[in-house]
């Protein structure tokens, strides 16, 4: 046996070897255990946000479209029609339909409050989007009828709660005129104002569409909105098989540098660039947990060497000298933080797969979501075995450097 291997081997009986001491045994299973703990919740808490970004990723074919154009200066495409036709001649879109989008104000028995009103074209936007299943409550199984005598809406959980209001009942909607003055004498004038009937109440466990939104016919929203062709968006649906990214790709080229155009991805950019900040901050704060556990092993190891110090001098006379004396504490301070690290992801991948399995961790009153969502991503245990290894190498350098000063 070479002095090459000696090292290490000798490393790995120290660390299986009981300790004369019970304090240093104790000090370094709990080093150990602080870092598997550390490290196993680094990978239970980034699976946690991966979970959610599925989640939110899941929901995306609700409301949105696979494609969405909208204008890249001012509120409003001039010819949404015309516009619409030309998406449609896209190579890989199956189905386009412009949209309009604008605030208004929802009035019932003595209840007001402020909507986003949508107008479509009922079949189009229930070819684009999945609409029609997400209707919780309707009067006869339907989302909207097509150039109805009487104006229809479709809303939103949130505005059916608010205003109290549910399918068959009628309620007024205020939409500020776009051009004019504002007639003090007589507020009302400055509106244009309609009387919606409710043929449907949808929800999507998404708060950006479930709080305050209300689906009418294209044409009664440009009546309230004063638009003749204008449309605020293009909603697009891709050909079964056509990737959204490239379709999008494909429609920017056709449209030019007037529209913006984006797959449902980058329509949801914000929320997923939150969960990914929130991510990687998590991790950099159970990182430095991770730190501090480290000094629990500097120690621990130290104390090997004051407990091993009488055997140092008997090492030195056989022949081994400071530097490899100092290699078996650096192979000891590895061990020890290989131990931890590695126990620690195999029991946050073994936590993530129990949750993912029968979701133990609940949410309280999470909707739909009855409890913590998770998914595993290796590399994120790529990721958190990185500092692992890091700690490793630099109390191995610190605990060889002391080991290699007690040498007499």
């Amino acid at each position: 046996m070479g002095f090459a291997t000696l090292p290490s081997r000798m490393a790995w009986r120290y660390l299986r070897s009981k300790k004369s001491h019970s304090a240093v045994g104790a000090i370094s299973m709990t080093s150990i255990c602080g870092m598997a703990v550390a490290t196993a919740a680094i990978i239970c808490v980034l699976s946690v946000f991966n979970g959610f970004q599925s989640v939110i990723a899941g929901r995306l074919d609700t409301l949105s479209p696979d494609v969405l154009v909208t204008p890249a200066k001012g509120k409003t495409i001039a010819d949404g029609e015309g516009t619409a036709k030309r998406v449609l001649a896209v190579d890989g879109v199956e189905c386009s339909t412009p949209t309009i989008s604008d605030n208004a104000l929802a009035l019932y028995n003595g209840r007001e409050m402020p909507v986003l009103l949508k107008g479509v074209d009922p079949d189009a936007y229930a070819q684009v989007t999945s609409v029609r299943s997400l209707i919780i409550h309707d009067n006869s199984g339907r989302f909207l009828t097509k150039d109805a005598v009487r104006p229809e809406g479709t809303i939103s959980i949130g505005v059916a709660s608010q205003l109290g209001a549910f399918p068959d009942d009628r309620f007024l909607i205020f939409a500020p005129r776009r051009e004019g003055r504002v007639n003090l004498a007589n507020p009302l004038a400055s509106f244009i104002t309609d009387s919606i009937t409710v043929s449907g109440v949808f929800r999507t466990d998404q708060s950006d569409y479930d709080t305050d939104h209300l689906i009418v016919d294209i044409a009664t929203a440009r009546r309230l909105f004063s638009y003749d062709t204008q449309a605020s968006a293009i909603e697009v649906k891709a050909r079964k098989g056509v990737d959204a990214a490239t379709l999008a790709g494909r429609i920017g080229a056709e449209l030019g540098p007037d529209y913006v155009v984006k797959d449902r991805m980058r329509q949801q950019e914000m929320n997923f660039r939150m969960i990914q900040i929130e991510k990687w901050v998590s991790f950099l704060l159970l990182f430095f947990i991770l730190i501090i556990a480290s000094f629990n092993i500097i120690s621990s190891l130290s104390m090997l060497v004051l407990e091993k110090q009488s055997s140092l001098s008997t090492l030195s006379a056989m022949g081994m000298n400071r530097r490899q004396i100092g290699e078996v504490f650096s192979w000891e301070s590895i061990l020890v933080s290989l131990t931890g690290g590695l126990a620690g992801i195999a029991l946050g991948i073994i936590l993530v797969l129990l949750q993912e399995r029968f979701g133990l961790i609940k949410i309280a009153g999470g909707g739909a979501l009855t409890a913590y969502p998770v998914e595993l991503e290796w590399s994120d245990v790529a990721v958190t075995f990185i500092p692992v290894a890091a700690i490793g190498i630099v109390t191995a350098f610190i605990t060889a450097a002391f080991a290699r000063s007690r040498i007499k």
